[in-house]
């Protein structure tokens, strides 16, 4: 699957996971969620600065939570997220009608490979 199918595949059910689930945005918000257990998923963009990439990764890791790797940058997954500000990650608490945790599960970048 070609790159930009994969990352329109990924906006849109992302728009989707906005309008009928719950998501935080934004990095502390996200820690919290992750400490606490609450978090399905986390989306992180590819900008995103190493040092705060590799906690976000850290915290998934212990708590068994998928991690995506966005193609695009912080400013297109705040787009995508229907926001007009920039977003360098978002935590998503529960999918709605949307499947992407099933579709982006296969996709996963495994933390060992890193």
């Amino acid at each position: 699957m070609p790159k930009k199918i994969a990352t329109e595949n990924i906006n849109a059910k992302l728009g989707i996971v906005m309008r009928s689930g719950k998501a935080l945005l934004g990095h502390s918000q996200g820690l919290k969620a992750l400490r606490k257990g609450q978090v399905k998923m986390v989306i992180v963009s590819s900008n995103c600065p190493n040092l705060r990439k590799s906690e976000l990764e850290y915290y998934c890791m212990l708590s068994k939570t998928q991690i995506y790797h966005y193609m695009g940058t912080n400013t297109d997954l705040g787009a995508a997220c229907g926001r007009y500000h920039r977003v360098s990650c978002v935590s998503i608490l529960e999918a709605g009608d949307s499947d992407i945790l099933g579709a982006v599960s296969g996709s996963q970048i495994s933390l060992n490979n890193l």
